[in-house]
């Protein structure tokens, strides 16, 4: 079996060894779930995207954690993009839409040095649940001011501005019910949130996801997607620029482009390039098998 090209990308930041990694797996045909998932395993990445062009000449997209395979992974799409310039099949300037199970997903990449991407994901309505586990409330040492569901499947707790949210450590493990399949905490900036691009950020979050086989996932674009309009909302404004003061930190400008969408704009860092030997990808049809979003 020949060799099959693959990436290590750190994406959403410009730094080395910090922003969130994704394995970035080139195909020539769909491969099989359980050896994308084998190689995702073995990556231990919080997510591998495996990229692959049909017939027609559509660009087609699959994230695994080392779990599970999911519908919807936002750094491992900018990663994807990244791959696709760095291996020379996508332009500077140019831009395509990914064939995914949640949908198309328009992606660019830009003429700057580094290379910016921009990404367009589903978000989703923020649906206020009317009482917060008291479980999470021990959890968090404090009970949340706001705490809503999404079709995401992820459960949004919003902490006020003296919650030690960089330095908090959470149990993960001890995670119960939904909130073990994507739990958002987020916060208003603080003064010691650091500026992105120049610009100060509007909020910062961190996203807890055992569930998914991920304790913590370090700059997550979903949860970023899924609560940007609510900060947009709330500073009246068609942009945010969001942290993620995880212990592998990142952040991203998030725009509003149409109802139920947001556009998140970041970079990444090519940690290794390389090639996978592994036999026995094979041939099984591109079925969609997934957990839950990442």
């Amino acid at each position: 079996m020949a060799p099959i090209a693959a990436l290590l990308i750190e994406a959403f930041t410009g730094e080395p060894l910090q922003g969130n990694g994704a394995g970035v797996v080139l195909l020539e045909a769909p491969a099989k779930a359980a050896w994308m998932q084998a190689v995702a395993g073995s990556l231990r990445q919080s997510e591998t995207a495996f990229l692959w062009r049909d017939g027609g000449g559509t660009w087609r997209l699959r994230w695994f954690t080392p779990s599970c395979e999911v519908p919807l992974c936002g750094h491992a799409t900018l990663a994807a993009t990244l791959g696709l310039h760095h291996w020379g099949l996508l332009r500077s300037g140019a831009g395509l839409q990914l064939a995914t199970r949640s949908g198309p997903l328009a992606v660019a990449v830009s003429p700057d040095h580094p290379p910016q991407v921009s990404l367009t994901l589903p978000s989703g309505e923020l649906v206020e649940e009317p009482a917060v586990p008291g479980q999470l409330v021990e959890l968090l040492g404090q009970a949340p001011l706001a705490y809503w569901s999404s079709a995401l499947g992820y459960r949004v707790a919003l902490m006020d501005g003296r919650f030690p949210l960089a330095d908090f450590a959470m149990d993960s493990a001890a995670l119960r019910g939904a909130d073990r399949h994507g739990l958002v905490v987020m916060q208003a900036a603080t003064d010691a949130t650091p500026n992105l691009g120049g610009e100060p950020c509007d909020y910062q979050l961190r996203f807890f996801a055992p569930g998914l086989g991920i304790d913590e996932d370090p700059v997550t674009g979903s949860a970023h997607a899924l609560v940007a309009p609510w900060w947009m909302e709330r500073l009246q404004r068609s942009c945010v620029r969001g942290w993620q003061p995880s212990w592998r930190r990142g952040g991203m400008l998030c725009e509003a482009v149409t109802p139920g969408f947001v556009r998140l704009n970041g970079t990444g860092h090519l940690l290794w390039d390389g090639q996978i030997h592994a036999p026995g990808c094979g041939h099984d049809g591109e079925a969609w098998d997934v957990c839950s979003s990442s």
